[in-house]
């Protein structure tokens, strides 16, 4: 029995769920047009973050099955379930294909673009495991791209679009974030445990992520001016309507600038000050200024669309 405990906990830990929250980016289509409330599409929305976890665990077990000699050198990598021998390889290899088998499987009847692009995402993860994230530049774009397919899994879940500088704000933040991580690696471990950093300095890497950051920043700017907040009648909109309405007319979502700020002015310390861009969803869920930020964000957002 305890052997047993030990394996599931060793599989749990290497599907690293931590991660997960990345899928989270697939529930932006539906809270930015306002069906939140609506079950139906949401229900697709929860069913879509569902599938492209079991897809993501898959992908994570096969892209350190492939990095196993290397997790081995690497100060944190090396207890990682695999690499220190918790995880058997065969056992890795049943585990990742039975999550790819269910994930297509579920993707299946949500509607058929959404298994085509479910599909396309976990072939992508797998060939950018054996080859892509071995070329500088190009893994920094392929880690960018996955970020730019759960977006975009979202509308074809749902089938309702993202704004277009939404979109490009997406892009851009996950550049941002790939090429903080790839400099932290550079300054932590160096190029013996991920070969495509030899193709990097951290000159060049500090370009990346400054221009990034202001492409984040400006792309995000440009959102909040041009998009018109969704029309949903909330609980105030009536009030406004008769006693403010001009108020109406406003360009609420600039006020959600000021956490988007912060957030990137926060990422920008925990790389360059505390070295810890390596690992971004462990600091998105743990840094507290940051989950303050993303709350706020949060907060104000869904104020605007569902309450005025």
């Amino acid at each position: 029995m305890a052997v047993i405990k030990k394996k599931v906990k060793a599989v749990f830990r290497a599907i690293r769920p931590i991660q997960w929250i990345k899928n989270l980016s697939l529930f932006a289509a539906v809270i930015l047009n306002g069906q939140l409330l609506n079950f139906p599409i949401f229900s697709k929305s929860i069913l879509g973050f569902f599938v492209f976890c079991l897809l993501s665990s898959s992908s994570y077990l096969i892209n350190d099955l492939v990095d196993v000699e290397k997790d081995r050198l690497h100060p944190v990598k090396k207890y990682r379930p695999i690499a220190s021998g918790d995880l058997s390889e065969s056992n890795a290899i049943f585990v990742a294909f039975v999550l790819l088998f269910l994930g297509l499987f579920i993707s299946v009847f949500i509607n058929f673009g959404f298994f085509a692009i479910s599909l396309t995402f976990i072939i992508l993860q797998y060939t950018y495991s054996f080859f892509f994230k071995k070329k500088a530049v190009i893994d920094i774009i392929g880690i960018s791209l996955f970020f730019i397919i759960r977006a975009y899994a979202g509308e074809l879940a749902t089938g309702y679009h993202l704004p277009v500088w939404i979109m490009l704000c997406v892009i851009f933040l996950s550049l941002f974030l790939a090429s903080g991580k790839r400099r932290s690696e550079l300054g932590g471990s160096g190029t013996k445990t991920r070969s495509s950093l030899s193709g990097y300095s951290n000159s060049l890497l500090d370009f990346y992520t400054n221009m990034f950051a202001v492409c984040t920043l400006v792309a995000y700017a440009m959102f909040t001016f041009f998009e018109e907040p969704v029309t949903f009648n909330g609980l105030i909109h009536n009030f406004l309507l008769e006693n403010f309405p001009k108020a109406l007319g406003r360009k609420w979502y600039m006020i959600t600038l000021l956490p988007v700020i912060f957030g990137i002015m926060r990422y920008g310390q925990v790389i360059y000050e505390m070295q810890e861009g390596e690992r971004p969803e462990k600091v998105v869920a743990t840094d507290i200024p940051l989950i303050l930020a993303i709350f706020f964000w949060g907060a104000v957002m869904i104020t605007i669309i569902y309450v005025i």
